[in-house]
């Protein structure tokens, strides 16, 4: 009872010194006349500067979310400005082919003015650039072995060309954040496209679908699998915790779970088209 009787005595002097009441003052130096007073607090002091902080913290809030600063926040790109991305992607590869091919054209006119080219073998600029490219530029061994060998490969496939056709209209949003550390390729049975995002960081829906799988494997860790419209379907694996569950509905873009905490884990991403798998990288810039 004695030692409950110490501790008391030992608080209260804390709680009466932090709510003590001290007079701050405002007087005239000449007169001496008192001009203001003002009674303050160790524990007003530090509910204004808690209530300060807070305010700040609502105001940057505020300006982050209604603004188009929160644009810059990894996984908050809205649709216009990613749309506006890939207009301005798809314009700069159709400048670079127009620029390509006026090349083509200057060399084969200084060609036709050296004597190189018959001038009765021109009719158009489509001819001299065609020419550039199949008559002039001479083709070694290894990379007619390797034509030769492209084109007996991709002689029936018709999957890429049939895919490319059904994802007309569509927007792909890119699934994560992160650099490429290994790419699509069906000879080596690496069907898919490894990402380092940052420890933690968003995985996103790379269309609008439907989740058909959301599990944990002991080969692949936590899987997502949602299904797309025209017969595509999307594949995450190695995630470090999954956000939906099956059946849910998500939308391009939209965050359905988060990567692996490891540092320099990598995140598996596969598109697939009518049962066959496609190179994602010609849907996503990633």
């Amino acid at each position: 009872m004695a030692t409950t009787t110490k501790k008391r005595k030992k608080r209260k002097p804390f709680w009466k010194d932090i709510k003590f009441k001290y007079r701050l003052t405002i007087t005239n130096e000449n007169t001496l006349e008192e001009v203001a007073s003002l009674y303050v607090s160790k524990l007003n002091g530090f509910s204004i500067l808690l209530f300060t902080l807070l305010g700040l913290f609502l105001v940057a809030a505020l300006i982050v979310s209604f603004t188009p600063l929160r644009n810059y926040l990894p996984g908050y790109m809205n649709s216009e400005v990613r749309q506006q991305v890939v207009d301005n992607a798809l314009r700069v590869d159709s400048l670079q082919r127009v620029l390509d091919r006026q090349a083509l054209y200057v060399m084969n006119i200084q060609d036709i003015f050296s004597g190189n080219i018959q001038t009765d073998t021109v009719q158009s600029m489509d001819s001299l650039t065609l020419l550039r490219e199949d008559s002039l530029m001479e083709r070694t061994q290894r990379e007619a072995e390797f034509r030769k060998k492209y084109e007996e490969a991709e002689k029936y496939n018709l999957t890429n060309l049939s895919a490319r056709m059904d994802a007309d209209g569509l927007i792909f949003h890119l699934p994560a954040q992160g650099l490429v550390t290994a790419s699509f390729d069906a000879n080596a049975r690496h069907l898919g496209t490894d990402i380092v995002p940052e420890p933690n960081g968003n995985v996103m829906a790379a269309l609008d679908g439907t989740v058909l799988m959301s599990a944990y494997t002991a080969q692949a860790g936590y899987v997502i699998i949602l299904q797309h419209t025209q017969d595509f379907i999307s594949v995450y694996k190695h995630c470090g915790s999954l956000l939906k569950a099956e059946g849910d509905a998500v939308k391009g873009g939209e965050v359905i779970a988060l990567a692996n905490p490891a540092e320099g884990s990598h995140l598996h991403f596969e598109l697939w088209h009518r049962g066959r798998a496609v190179n994602a990288e010609q849907y996503i810039v990633f």
